[in-house]
C-alpha cells in the first residue's frame, strides 16, 4: 500500500530517525496505545450500509471491548457494549446479523429494545426498589462521516465534526456517503499496525516492490497536502488520465461521484486517518482499510471498495479488476512489513534515518508519540 512522496519544502523531519524498537515490540507500549489511541478516541468501525435496516446489527472488537452497532426501530444508530446488565453475559455471538423487535441475553432472558432499554427481565417483580428503568444497556457514542461509522469508548467523547474538522469536508466532491460496498477482503499481517500505517504513507519503497502499481502512476509523482497532525497524506498523479489503478489500467466503473473535478479523474488520493483508517479514493471506486491491533506484531486488517450504485448495478463493469490490483499490492505490502517487523525484533535493530521521500511516516511518528505522551522520544 502507498501514499505520495515528494521533497517538501521544509524538512521538518530533517535528522529523525524511525521508532526505537520497543514500539513495535513493548506490550506495555501496545496497552498504552489500545488505552490512550483505541479506547479514547474515535476510531473507524464501518459502514452505515452494514446497518441499512432497522434491527440489522454489526459487531466491532475496540481493542478487546465488544460493542454492538445497530439501527433502532426508529431509524437511528446506535452503539452498547455488547454485555447484558444482568450478570455481564454477552448478548451476541454472531458477528453481524438481524435482530426482530428486541436483543435477549442468552444466559438468563433479560430483553432489551433495541435503543437499549431494559423491557424484560424475569423474576424480578417483587425485588425491592427494582426498576428496569435503571439498567439499560451501557451506550458508546457513535457517529457517521461520509458513510463511516465511528466509535468512542470515552466517557466524555468530544463531538465527532469536531475530531474529523480538518477533514470534515474535504472529500465531500467524491461522494463517499453514497457509494455501496462491492468487495472486502480481510487479512492478518503478522507486524505491528504502525509499519502498516507508514508503509502505505510512502512510495519510497515502490519501485522494488510494486512494480505494476509503478507502471500506473509514477512514484515520485503529485504532493502531500496534509502533513501535519492525526490526518496525513495527499495524491499520486495516474499515466493514464482517463485510466485508474486496476490490473488492466482501464476505469472498473463510473466516476465515483458528477462533481469531480477534472484533475481528480487523473489523480489517487490516500490518506490515514489516526489511528486505524487508510483511506484511498479513485476516480471510480474508494478503497479503505480498518486497522486493529492484535498484538505487538500482529495486526487483523479488513480492506474494503466501494463504488457507485449503477457500477455495481452493471454487469458490463468489472469491479474485480481494481479488487485484483490492490489484493496483490496489499499481499506485496504485508510482506515487506513482516519483513520490517522480523528485523526490528531482532537485537541488531537501531533506529535509522528517514529519508527526504518519507516526510509522511515521520510526521506520523511525531504525532504518535505526542498522543501517547511520549515526546522527544526519537
Amino acid at each position: 500500500m502507498t501514499a505520495v512522496n515528494y521533497t517538501p519544502r521544509k524538512l521538518a523531519h530533517q535528522g529523525q530517525r524511525t521508532l526505537p524498537q520497543a514500539y513495535f515490540t513493548d506490550p506495555a507500549i501496545l496497552a498504552q496505545e489500545r488505552e490512550r489511541l483505541l479506547l479514547n478516541s474515535w476510531v473507524a468501525a464501518g459502514r452505515a450500509e452494514q446497518v441499512a435496516a432497522p434491527g440489522a446489527y454489526f459487531l466491532a472488537d475496540v481493542a478487546g471491548q465488544s460493542v454492538i452497532v445497530l439501527r433502532d426501530r426508529s431509524g437511528v444508530i446506535r452503539a452498547f457494549y455488547n454485555v447484558c446488565a444482568h450478570r455481564g453475559s454477552r448478548l451476541c455471538e454472531e458477528h453481524q446479523g438481524q435482530f426482530s423487535e428486541t436483543l435477549q441475553c442468552p444466559y438468563h432472558a433479560w430483553t432489551y429494545a433495541l435503543d437499549g432499554r431494559l423491557v424484560g427481565a424475569p423474576s424480578t417483580a417483587d425485588l425491592e426498589g427494582f426498576s428496569k428503568s435503571d439498567w439499560p444497556l451501557r451506550p458508546v457514542a457513535v457517529g457517521t462521516w461520509e458513510g463511516f461509522l465511528f466509535l468512542n469508548l470515552s466517557p466524555a467523547p468530544e463531538p465527532l465534526e469536531r475530531y474529523l474538522a480538518p477533514v470534515w469536508d474535504r472529500f465531500t466532491r467524491f461522494g463517499t456517503a453514497g457509494l455501496r460496498l462491492g468487495r472486502s477482503i480481510e487479512y492478518t499481517v503478522r507486524a505491528n499496525w504502525k509499519l502498516i500505517v507508514q508503509n502505505y504513507s510512502e512510495c519510497y519503497h515502490c519501485a522494488l516492490v510494486h512494480p505494476e502499481l509503478t507502471r500506473l502512476t509514477p512514484p515520485t509523482g503529485g504532493e502531500n497536502d496534509l502533513v501535519d497532525g492525526p490526518f496525513l497524506g495527499g495524491y499520486m498523479d495516474l499515466n493514464n488520465p482517463t485510466g485508474s489503478m486496476t490490473v488492466s489500467g482501464r476505469a472498473c466503473g463510473l466516476p465515483v461521484s458528477a462533481a469531480l473535478p477534472a484533475e481528480d479523474h487523473s489523480r489517487v488520493y490516500y490518506y490515514s486517518l489516526m489511528p486505524n483508517m487508510l483511506l484511498s479514493l479513485h476516480p471510480d471506486y474508494v478503497m479503505y482499510h480498518i486497522l486493529w491491533p492484535r498484538g505487538t506484531g500482529e495486526t487483523y486488517i479488513s480492506c474494503n471498495w466501494l463504488f457507485h450504485p449503477n457500477t455495481l448495478a452493471n454487469p458490463a463493469f468489472d469491479i474485480d479488476d481494481g479488487v485484483r490490483f490492490w489484493d496483490l499490492t496489499n499481499r506485496q505490502d504485508w510482506h515487506v512489513c513482516e519483513l520490517s517487523q522480523q528485523g526490528i525484533e531482532s537485537r541488531g535493530y537501531r533506529p535509522g534515518p528517514y529519508s527526504h521521500r518519507e516526510s509522511i511516516p515521520a510526521s506520523f511518528d511525531r504525532y504518535y508519540l505526542k498522543a501517547l505522551g511520549h515526546g522527544g522520544a526519537t
